[in-house]
């Protein structure tokens, strides 16, 4: 039995499911709340298309693909790792306490160092200026836990992972 080579309309074919995988990935990375389950099913047309086709593919062009399939797959895994493992709710919770109560432990402690007959301002900017830094660090925390939202300078940017870019 010759094996023959694919068609043109099978190329189209596994051209536009190549272009939907990577198009439904960067979708589902943009959003906040995704399941994988749907690129799973977009993947496995790799593998139907390859095991219906398999009299026009050579032994090892199939390999190659299977391959490429654990390779994606693989990929595809631990990108959604990234984008649901975030920090835990408990520790968010306690930086949100720790800054709303600091101030009031901070302060009495400025005010006792530097001592009550200097001037109250200092007490003020020192506490402000950690307060401000404590926001600062949560707010980065947060931006840092969506990589994918395109909200920040520092964000991943989706676009440059296009195939047709």
């Amino acid at each position: 039995m010759g094996h023959e080579r694919l068609s043109q309309e099978d190329k189209d074919e596994i051209q536009k499911i190549l272009l939907e995988i990577n198009r439904d990935t960067l979708a589902h990375l943009r959003k906040k709340d995704c399941t994988i389950n749907d690129l799973d099913e977009i993947v496995d047309k790799v593998y139907l298309f390859t095991v219906d086709k398999k009299e026009f593919m050579t032994r090892s062009l199939r390999d190659k693909v299977f391959r490429f399939l654990k390779d994606l797959h693989e990929s595809i895994e631990n990108v959604y790792a990234i984008h649901t493992h975030r920090t835990p709710i408990s520790l968010k919770a306690y930086c949100q306490i720790f800054i709303y109560v600091f101030p009031f432990i901070y302060a009495p402690t400025i005010i006792y160092s530097i001592g009550p007959n200097n001037s109250s301002w200092i007490t003020y900017f020192i506490v402000l200026l950690t307060e401000f830094i404590l926001i600062s660090l949560y707010n980065i925390q947060n931006q840092l836990e969506y990589p994918f939202d395109n909200v920040g300078m520092d964000d991943i940017n989706l676009d440059n992972f296009k195939i047709h870019r």
